[in-house]
C-alpha cells in the first residue's frame, strides 16, 4: 500500500499516513525500515494493516533504493559456511 506521511509527533514517536485512497493510518516510528530525518512529507510504501493493527515495514520512497537494505547488520560481512572461509 502507498501513501504520504502527513503527521508525526516526535516525543510520542507516532504519526499518520494518508493512503492514496484517502484513508488515514496511524503508525509507530519503530515500523519505519529506513528512517531519514524528518518523516513528514515522505511518500511511503508499507504492508497494509489488519483491523486493529498498525502498518508494518514502512519504507520511505526517497533517496537510493539501496539504503533500505544497507542496515548495520554484520551478516553481509560474514563469509558463508564452506565458501573459502
Amino acid at each position: 500500500m502507498q501513501g504520504r506521511i502527513i503527521k508525526f509527533h516526535e516525543s510520542l514517536k507516532v504519526g499518520v499516513i494518508k493512503t492514496i485512497d484517502g484513508r488515514k493510518v496511524r503508525f509507530g516510528s519503530n515500523e519505519v525500515v529506513n528512517p531519514n530525518g524528518r518523516l513528514v512529507g515522505h511518500e511511503v510504501d508499507f504492508v497494509a494493516p489488519r483491523p486493529g493493527q498498525t502498518p508494518q515495514d514502512i519504507i520511505l520512497l526517497t533517496g537510493s533504493p539501496w539504503t533500505v537494505f544497507s542496515g548495520p547488520g554484520k551478516e553481509a560481512a560474514q563469509p558463508l559456511p564452506g565458501k573459502g572461509a
